[in-house]
């Protein structure tokens, strides 16, 4: 006799389990699990290696997170009052991952030209920067990229320069560190809401002139005080949005992004070869994103 087949996924016997509560479920019993044994308030690597094998966590991966964290350094976040309440004028992100410096940079260029608007500033060996891309070439990978909804492109495209600097560590891993300045586009939203401050203050100082005091003079002040607030409360999404792109390509990294091998970048497109390979690239994600077609005939 043949054994009852398993219950379906997602009963009470046998519920599913997402990404978010494995997660938890997996700090949770490590927590359980070294909270059994006394640990000091610091520990040699050795002994975090020691204490990983008793947990399960494999050597590799908690030499690589303690690279990571001494590799750590100074939050990308401005400590002064601009800083702290509009948000900071560069952006960081930074981890280790695997290969060399010379694999990591090509790695993201690669990265950099099919998923961003940037071109290549400068290059060195373990360094590499980008700038945004402008006119005919930018115009064509934004309306190429509009047919193509499949996945987000041109997070960094608010970045004035986009750095990547590659450190070898041991092992054969990589601390890659990447900066995005965002010093014009905070700029842009500090004079606009000077801007409207201004007019509401100039505004009110004409109205008593002309002897309208009290809750009539205060309104165009208090009006604009609001639009500029709303001004300066734009540029945090921008910041997010461009340490979300850093992150993505270190993420692309990190899942297997570098190629070994010795070929340098050679020469770009031109104009009619990008624009035939946007418009083809498009097309072909498109069709990929399509489910298949019925034959109505049947």
């Amino acid at each position: 006799m043949s054994p009852p087949p398993p219950p379906p996924p997602g009963d009470s016997k046998n519920p599913v389990i997402d990404r978010a509560a494995l997660d938890r479920i997996i700090q949770r019993a490590t927590e359980l699990q070294t909270g059994e044994r006394e640990i000091g308030d610091s520990l040699t690597p050795d002994e975090v290696l020691a204490l990983g094998k008793e947990v399960g966590i494999p050597g590799k991966y908690l030499q690589q997170a303690m690279l990571e964290q001494q590799s750590a350094g100074t939050p990308s976040a401005d400590v002064g009052l601009i800083g702290r309440l509009v948000g900071p004028s560069e952006v960081r992100a930074q981890r280790v991952v695997r290969g060399d410096p010379e694999e990591v940079i090509r790695g993201l260029l690669t990265w950099m030209d099919r998923n961003e608007l940037l071109v290549v500033q400068r290059q060195q060996a373990g360094w590499a920067s980008w700038e945004p891309l402008k006119g005919m070439q930018a115009a064509i990978r934004r309306g190429t990229a509009a047919l193509d909804t499949s996945k987000p492109k041109f997070m960094l495209s608010r970045a004035e320069v986009v750095t990547a600097i590659a450190t070898p560590l041991e092992s054969g891993l990589t601390h890659v560190a990447m900066t995005a300045s965002l010093s014009g586009a905070r700029r842009e939203t500090l004079v606009g809401s000077a801007v409207s401050f201004s007019l509401g203050a100039v505004t009110t100082a004409a109205l008593a002139t002309f002897g309208l005091l009290g809750f009539v003079a205060a309104v165009p002040i208090g009006m604009t005080a609001l639009i500029g607030v709303a001004v300066l409360r734009k540029y945090r999404p921008i910041s997010d949005r461009v340490r979300l792109g850093l992150e993505r390509a270190l993420d692309y990294l990190e899942q297997g992004g570098i190629k070994p091998g010795h070929s340098e970048v050679g020469r770009g497109p031109g104009l009619i070869e990008l624009l035939a390979g946007e418009v083809r690239r498009a097309l072909t994600s498109g069709a990929e994103g399509r489910p298949p077609s019925r034959d109505k005939s049947r």
